[in-house]
């Protein structure tokens, strides 16, 4: 069975853990970043901002800080792409993706509104528009809706990575590298699957099914 590492605890990130054990992958989840040698692949779930110092910026509306994680995730990308190694990222995990390769974010949309999480509606739902030819579009079709809990989004893209979606008011919704095994979306597919099925949303399973196939 395959190892996925993410720096992260079972107890904070169960579900995570769920999807990648229900799609054949064996998760690690480890807040010693030596857990991930030996690895054939690392997921970057969701959580706070990253600090806007490590793309260049100061704060405009950031918030949730997670410094450790931004410390460790950001060199544990660059790590495994090195070791040509497959990596998925989720929500925040897009976001490290694109700073640790170069890229920039918007630190608080201006759909905001559209898109983040709260506590009377918890996740937001709405459409995505997969990039024509993108493992997207193979997975779910031209247009597809998902949940939604982010504030932030991408802005300058990295130069090794490619948008593979969007969101109707152009906010960008997936990333990835196709050569470098580099996948990521900006909502969270498990919380779209197995006991947390949505009859509003597609079904976030593939996603993990996909990332399994390329390990």
């Amino acid at each position: 069975m395959k190892k996925v590492y993410a720096y992260a605890t079972l107890e904070k990130q169960a579900n995570y853990a769920e999807a990648l054990s229900a799609c054949g992958m064996e998760p690690v989840f480890s807040l010693d970043v030596k857990d991930a040698a030996g690895c054939d692949g690392l997921l970057l779930c969701g959580g706070g901002d990253i600090e806007p110092k490590w793309y260049g910026q100061e704060d405009r509306g950031s918030k949730n800080f997670e410094p450790l994680r931004d410390e460790m995730e950001i060199p544990l990308v660059r790590d495994f792409i090195e070791a040509g190694l497959p990596i998925l990222g989720i929500c925040r995990g897009l976001q490290v993706l694109n700073v640790a390769l170069g890229g920039t974010l918007v630190q608080d949309l201006p759909t905001a509104a559209t898109h983040a999480w709260e506590e009377s509606t918890g996740d937001k739902q709405h459409l995505v528009e997969a990039a024509p030819g993108s493992f997207l579009e193979a997975l779910y079709g031209e247009r597809f809706p998902t949940n939604s809990a982010h504030h932030q989004g991408a802005d300058q893209i990295a130069p090794l990575l490619q948008i593979a979606a969007k969101a109707p008011d152009g906010v960008v919704e997936a990333l990835c590298c196709p050569e470098k095994k580099i996948y990521a979306v900006q909502w969270h597919p498990e919380r779209m699957m197995l006991a947390r099925s949505r009859e509003d949303t597609v079904d976030g399973t593939p996603i993990f099914q996909f990332f399994a196939g390329i390990l």
